[in-house]
């Protein structure tokens, strides 16, 4: 369970790194696949670089806590990281996103950060 545990948090940390830099450079893209259309080259593009930068920046802060602080310190971050996508499962419905996306996507992803933070509480 302990090589799991590990695995899927490191998993989620990078995936997060990964959604940054999407945001970052890719912004139209990311945020059709985030459920809710946004023109990078409008009004929009300030709050996407936000959210690349947030994303970005949770991918660190959990892969340093993992490496650094211990299994304890990122099953509390991860508890309390679950609160982004459950927060972008309500953005997405309130938007006009599909509840496809914001089930399927945004709330299966709290569960399985919810999953993390319960396996490496019991490491």
């Amino acid at each position: 369970m302990t090589i799991t545990a590990y695995a899927l948090a490191v998993v989620l940390d990078l995936f997060c790194l990964f959604l940054g830099y999407r945001f970052l450079f890719q912004p139209a893209a990311a945020a059709a696949g985030y459920g809710v259309r946004a023109d990078p080259g409008g009004d929009a593009g300030a709050y996407l670089s936000v959210k690349g930068l947030r994303d970005g920046t949770l991918g660190l802060v959990g892969l340093a806590l993992l490496a650094f602080a211990g299994v304890r310190a990122e099953a509390w971050f991860m508890l309390a990281v679950v609160l982004v996508p459950l927060g972008d499962t309500l953005i997405v419905l309130r938007h006009g996103g599909t509840k496809a996306v914001a089930f399927g996507i945004h709330f299966a992803t709290a569960v399985v950060v919810l999953i993390s933070a319960g396996l490496l509480f019991a490491v």
